[in-house]
């Protein structure tokens, strides 16, 4: 398993361009992930999570722009978005003609997050194109809050960006696809944060 430091991010970024799958330290969790359009890394991806086909991989951006082809984002999505991204909140939109439905296991949203994670950003932004991440667990296991963590759960991985995650929780979901913000998991920003801006 390929060991990655801040030193070596365009390389991780290579690496997954060319269809790898590894675990880097996000915002809130430890994810693990690997590029969008890449149906074989995918499932790779799957299998090394033991992730059920009903539950998406949610999809990682360096910012909403290098997502914008793919998604449809409402104002309050974007409401949501300039309150809080990046940082730790998941939102689910629905996903353009042009997203490939492989990625969202046939469904007509994808849960999109732009982390607070500088370092994991620009690996993002090299990579030319989001990311598909999930947090870094066997699915339904407590996600990895370090590397050692991460290599632990899943030995399957290519590689391995060491470094902390600041938060420890996992990022707030919210459902942008209804009349107003549906929290389905309240994480580091809370139900009263998003209320008030609405």
């Amino acid at each position: 398993m390929k060991k990655y430091t801040n030193d070596s991010l365009l390389e991780l970024a290579d690496d997954l361009k060319g269809g790898k799958i590894a675990a880097f330290p996000t915002d809130t969790v430890y994810g693990v992930g690997c590029i969008y359009g890449d149906r074989k890394a995918l499932h790779a991806l799957k299998n090394i999570k033991c992730r059920p086909e009903e539950k998406p991989i949610p999809m990682m951006a360096s910012s909403l722009e290098q997502a914008a082809d793919l998604v449809e984002l409402n104002d309050m999505a974007k409401c949501l978005a300039e309150a809080f991204l990046p940082g730790a909140m998941t939102l689910i939109v629905p996903v353009s003609a042009k997203m490939d439905r492989e990625f969202t296991n046939g469904k007509e949203t994808v849960a999109l997050r732009v982390p607070n994670a500088p370092q994991l950003l620009e690996v993002i932004e090299a990579c030319g194109k989001p990311l598909m991440v999930s947090s870094a667990n066997i699915s339904g296991q407590p996600a990895a809050l370090t590397c050692q963590e991460a290599v632990e759960m899943l030995p399957g991985l290519d590689g391995v960006l060491d470094g902390p995650c600041r938060v420890g929780i996992a990022s707030t979901i919210v459902d942008c696809t209804k009349d107003h913000p549906v929290i389905l998991r309240e994480g580091p920003i809370s139900q009263a944060q998003i209320d008030a801006l609405f």
